[in-house]
Formats: C-alpha cells, sequence, structure tokens
C-alpha cells in the first residue's frame, strides 16, 4: 500500500478504523464525506465492505491495529473508531479497556501519536452505552484524557437508532477536536435529550477533562414501524419455523409476554414483533417485543444473539429469524449488497453502526467543524 506524507487533502475526508462492513462510511459519504482509508482485521467483514465499495482494496488494510503504522494512514480531516465493544458490556464480563478486544481503543491512539503534525483535526469515537459506566466510568475517564492528551478537546452525547429506524440500539459518541473554543461551564447542568442525566452528572463530575460541550437539535421522529421494513415472505415458505419449533419458543415465554402474545394472536389483522432468548434464573426464556420497534441487533454469537420475528393474528403465530435484508433496513442500509451467508451478514450488521444516525451526526456536527478547516493541515496542529 501507498505510503502518504501529502499536505492536508481537504475538509471532508476521513479514516475510518474498525471499519466492518462499511456502514460508518455510508452515512459520512450521505453527509458529503470521502473515504481515504480503512481498517478492519475481520476477513468475513472486508468480503462484505469489498462486495459494497469494490474500490476499497485501493485504501484496504486488512489486519490487527497494532500492526499498522502511521506512514500507512493518509492526512485526512477525520478518523472514526467503533472500536470493540466486547470488553464494556455485561457479557465481556466488565473487563473494560484493558480486555483483549476493547484495548484496540489504545492502538488508535498510538496511530493518532504517531501522525503527529498530520493528527486529524477531528476524531469520531462510538460504542454501547455501557462505555459510560464500564469500570465504575474508569474506563470513559481514561478515554477522554487520553484523547486530551493527543490536542483534542471532547464533547459525548447519547442517541437511540429507533429516532431513526424501528430498532432500539442506543450508542455513545464522542467527539474530539482541536478547535478550543468550547470550555465546561460549571454553572451549567449538560441534561438534554442526547446527554441524559447519567452522562450530564458525568460531564459535570469531571472538570479535569477538557470538554468543549455543543448543543445539537432535537432529533427526529422515527416514521416507520417494524412492520414497514419487513421482506414479503411466502406463508409457505421454509425460512418459517415448523408448527412445534414455533410452539416450543411460545413455551419459553412468560406469562405475562404469553398474554401479550394471545392478544396479537387474536386479532383480525396482522401483527408483527421480535422475540430474543435470554437467560433468566438460569432458564431459557423467550422475551416478546411487540411495540413497532425491534430489539437491538448483536452477533449471532450462540441462540440468545439470533432476533426472531413473530407473526400473529387470526388466531396463528408463525416464527422465523430476521433476513439478513430485514437486518440491513433496521440498520438504515437499504440498498446495501447481500451475497455472502447468513450468519455472515447477521454478524455484520450486527456489529455495525446505524448508517443514519452516523449521518445526522455528520450534518449536525462534524460537518460544521470541517467548515472551519481553510488552513493548511500543518497549521491546525
Amino acid at each position: 500500500m501507498k505510503c502518504y506524507t501529502e499536505s492536508f487533502p481537504g475538509n471532508r475526508t476521513f479514516a475510518e478504523f474498525f471499519a466492518g462492513i462499511g456502514l460508518m462510511r455510508l452515512g459520512l459519504e450521505q453527509a458529503g464525506w470521502e473515504c481515504h482509508f480503512a481498517n478492519d482485521i475481520c476477513p468475513d467483514k472486508f468480503a462484505m465492505y469489498k462486495d459494497n465499495f469494490p474500490e476499497s482494496d485501493d485504501h484496504f488494510r486488512l489486519g490487527d491495529i497494532h500492526n499498522l503504522k502511521p506512514q500507512d494512514v493518509p492526512t485526512v480531516a477525520l478518523a472514526t473508531a467503533s472500536f470493540p465493544c466486547n470488553d464494556l458490556s455485561l457479557a465481556g464480563m466488565r473487563k473494560g479497556l484493558a480486555g483483549s478486544q476493547s484495548s484496540a481503543f489504545w492502538g488508535f491512539c498510538e496511530i493518532l501519536r504517531g501522525l503527529g503534525s498530520r493528527k486529524p483535526p477531528i476524531v469520531l469515537l462510538e460504542n454501547v452505552g455501557g462505555f459510560l459506566t464500564s469500570r465504575g466510568g474508569a474506563d470513559i475517564r481514561e478515554a477522554l484524557l487520553a484523547l486530551n492528551g493527543l490536542g483534542y478537546v471532547v464533547d459525548a452525547f447519547i442517541i437511540d437508532a429507533e429516532r431513526f429506524v424501528p430498532q432500539s440500539r442506543v450508542r455513545l459518541f464522542i467527539i474530539g477536536h482541536q478547535f478550543n473554543d468550547g470550555v465546561l461551564d460549571p454553572q451549567r447542568f449538560y441534561e438534554s435529550p442526547v446527554r441524559p442525566r447519567l452522562l450530564a452528572d458525568f460531564i459535570f463530575s469531571h472538570p479535569e477533562i477538557e470538554w468543549s460541550i455543543r448543543d445539537l437539535p432535537d432529533l427526529p421522529k422515527r416514521q416507520i414501524t417494524l412492520r414497514d421494513i419487513l421482506e414479503d415472505v411466502d406463508p409457505n415458505s421454509k425460512i418459517w419455523w415448523s408448527e412445534e419449533r414455533t410452539n416450543y419458543l411460545v413455551s419459553q415465554m412468560s406469562e405475562r409476554h404469553s398474554a401479550v402474545l394471545k392478544v396479537l394472536m387474536g386479532k383480525r389483522a396482522w401483527s408483527y414483533g421480535t422475540v430474543f432468548r435470554r437467560i433468566r434464573n438460569g432458564r431459557s426464556m423467550a422475551e416478546l417485543r411487540a411495540d413497532g420497534i425491534a430489539g437491538c441487533l448483536r452477533t449471532p454469537r450462540g441462540g440468545s444473539g439470533r432476533q426472531i420475528l413473530i407473526k400473529a393474528g387470526y388466531n396463528k403465530v408463525q416464527a422465523r429469524l430476521l433476513t439478513p435484508r430485514e437486518c440491513a433496513r433496521l440498520m438504515g442500509a437499504n440498498e446495501y449488497k447481500i451475497s455472502c451467508p447468513l450468519n455472515q451478514a447477521l454478524f455484520g450488521f450486527g456489529d455495525a453502526v446505524c448508517v443514519p444516525v452516523v449521518k445526522w451526526i455528520a450534518d449536525n456536527y462534524l460537518n460544521p467543524l470541517a467548515d472551519r478547516l481553510s488552513l493548511p493541515f500543518a497549521q491546525l496542529a
């Protein structure tokens, strides 16, 4: 791969780390940004990425971020990092940024440090909401102070993708930038729809962090429901589960969830919901959601990661897994090309970012910052 040493090339260029299947890229491109570099460690995700971005051989580096060299990375205005969340969740036993996967964040920091005067003036981090409480808040504090040490003032906010698509997907976003024109007002409490009380408390109680908190507009109101993203699957298709398998799923529901299903079955119209299997008190339970919003897509590790669609009405019930196309639509990637096996697609989408959320962040936060990049890059560092 070419080594880059050119001067700052423009104010809407970016490098994406932990690129996954390219949904961060899709959202940024829809807001006018141009990808100059991408990196991910997973060959299966790269296969999906390449399928949708055929020119990616020119800018995609497959491999561990710790093995990247600064000279491999071009000079860009923005660097994004959707670093692994495994160690920041309960499933990862809350090992935090010292865990084997989420520690990749430090590899990202080393790349930024190694770029020296070519450091992107803007960075965007994305992770699960649990990052805020991982190790009692110690992990996010360390991460933000690390960005401060690299010359970035920071901001943080939380967005649930259900404001854009019929999927509940809460994610924490952090923006760092080199325009040190905002400070933390010790007299102001920063609670808002995108900074709920827990995050506002964290901001207010950590004045040692160099903050630059910016007001953001109201989030949009979602216009579609789960029904709107479903494929028209023939009732006799083999992807619907057998009656025996469906009945077993229903038998795993609690009395409360079973009662909701019975109401849906009793209607003279089709209703749709989603089900996750979870372990409750040592027992596998099927938890039904029937409010027109799917649960958060996950990677299909074991049975609990697979989201199940329920179709109920006319005293009948059917069940099947969500299709890859339905998962793409839940991520706001309606036209994404899918030619890989089912599990590979489910893994890719379950580990991705929601496209319209990224576009909203770019339109309302990143683009105004980028518009200020009128000086040569060396003068910005």
